[in-house]
């Protein structure tokens, strides 16, 4: 039999996100630009989300496998008690499937794992593999669920301003809402908070970030661990364009209404368009639905509204009517070939970590409407440090106003602001790339993980 040396055979990565949308992206994202180093990558999922995947196609630069997750059929995916099930079912699947590949040619030798899975990394040492963290929000929010991990800040705030090292001064309502309010999900904000439980045995830890955007709190985290940027993880087309037909994630829950969308914002003037989406989670009230509809339309612009089915009920009567010719609704879109259409004006977002990114690299003005978990930290700095946006701010009943909305839209698009939020777009979607690109600070960091992996 031929000897197998150790540098013939590719290197095998486990990458293991948290079965939501919000986690899968960037982490497949991640997983491309590994198996584009000459890494083999397997994305793991589990087999009750599988069923909402599209078929993989042989093309593809990783491969998926799905484990059990002790969801059964016709039960619901995210049903109460979701987390716990997972985390009683999901490492007996998960060592076994490490298992099965030790009697491959292509046994696993590392595992990148999601944050808030925390117990992957000491699996891993069991079965005698390595691995590290990828943490899916911005180093900043993982920062604040540090310093409430380690007592260092206790909730409720006492405080109208918490400081903290080489992060501004936040307000209570720029705080993640899930410390302001840990009652409402106890279970998602124990996974948030106890992130830091065990990432300081991992060997490394990946941010989806890059070090301009951060630099101040990468600096201060990189003084205690081994971090490592490798963001912005989304599809090279909008970044370095070195991934070959790599202009989408590749994954998607909603299937998304792109003829429509691309073919509408076609016939508009190059930005003129108001873009609306809240993601794949958020869920608005009714009297803010209206609210919003009604401040958009009085701005005059042409707006593109992503409304999921789930929430469509809550439109005004007769709205899509109403805005006939001057308005496209839609269920979902493709949302990076609609930021980087010629005709969006500005981008009136949730501000989860992923939108926010994509509108960075891409190079569009935010409106931030945060909803929860870490959206108010990240529209602050959107509002006040990278001044990239504006913040909406909310009544006394906590919703947004057509006024508001009206004139925040305004402001960025064509007020006093206006031009120097161009100016700074233009900046962080140039620095964005330039992590990217070949040789740059996030490009060089998946480099050296890789040569380091088959170096071993």
């Amino acid at each position: 039999m031929e000897e197998v040396t150790k540098t013939s055979i590719q290197p095998h990565v486990l990458v293991f996100p948290f079965p939501i949308q919000g986690h899968i992206n960037p982490m497949l994202q991640f997983s491309k630009r590994l198996a584009s180093k000459g890494l083999k990558v397997t994305l793991v999922t589990t087999q009750s989300l599988s069923k909402l995947l599209p078929p993989q196609s042989e093309s593809s630069l990783i491969q998926i496998r799905s484990i059990y997750d002790g969801v059964k059929d016709g039960e619901k995916l995210y049903h109460e008690g979701y987390v716990e099930l997972f985390q009683r079912v999901v490492p007996i699947s998960l060592a076994n499937l490490i298992e099965e590949y030790k009697v491959t040619s292509h046994p696993v030798k590392f595992i990148v794992y999601d944050c808030l899975i925390t117990w992957v990394l000491d699996l891993a040492g069991t079965v005698g593999i390595d691995g590290a963290p990828f943490f899916t929000q911005s180093a900043t929010v993982h920062s604040i669920h540090y310093h409430v991990y380690e007592g260092a800040i206790k909730f409720p705030f006492k405080s109208s301003l918490i400081s903290m090292p080489s992060i501004p001064l936040l307000r209570v309502n720029e705080m993640p809402s899930l410390l302001v309010n840990p009652g409402i999900y106890p279970s998602l904000n124990d996974l948030n908070i106890n992130q830091s439980l065990n990432f300081h045995k991992a060997s490394l830890l990946f941010f989806n970030t890059f070090d301009n955007l951060e630099s101040q709190v990468l600096d201060w985290m990189r003084s205690q661990w081994p971090i490592k940027t490798i963001g912005p993880a989304i599809p090279s087309m909008y970044l370095d364009k070195r991934l070959e037909d790599d202009n989408e994630y590749g994954l998607s829950f909603f299937k998304p209404e792109t003829d429509a969308c691309l073919q509408w914002l076609d016939a508009r003037e190059t930005s003129s368009v108001v873009y609306i989406a809240m993601g794949s989670l958020a869920s608005l009230g009714a009297e803010e639905m209206e609210e919003i509809a009604k401040g958009v339309i009085n701005t005059e612009k042409h707006f593109l509204w992503v409304v999921r089915a789930s929430e469509e009920d809550k439109l005004p009567p007769n709205f899509k009517e109403e805005i006939s010719g001057k308005a496209l609704v839609v269920n979902w879109c493709p949302q990076l070939a609609v930021l980087a259409h010629r005709a969006i004006g500005c981008f009136v977002t949730h501000c989860g970590w992923n939108s926010t990114l994509e509108a960075i690299s891409i190079g569009v003005p935010l409106v931030a409407m945060p909803q929860w978990v870490d959206q108010p930290t990240n529209a602050k700095y959107i509002n006040d440090v990278w001044r990239n946006g504006v913040r909406l701010k909310v009544d006394e009943k906590g919703i947004v106003t057509r006024d508001e909305l009206k004139a925040c839209i305004l402001e960025v698009m064509e007020g006093e602001r206006a031009s120097e939020i161009r100016s700074n777009v233009a900046k962080w979607k140039k620095l964005a790339q330039e992590a990217m690109d070949e040789g740059g600070s996030s490009d060089r960091n998946i480099e050296e993980f890789a040569a380091k992996l088959k170096n071993i």
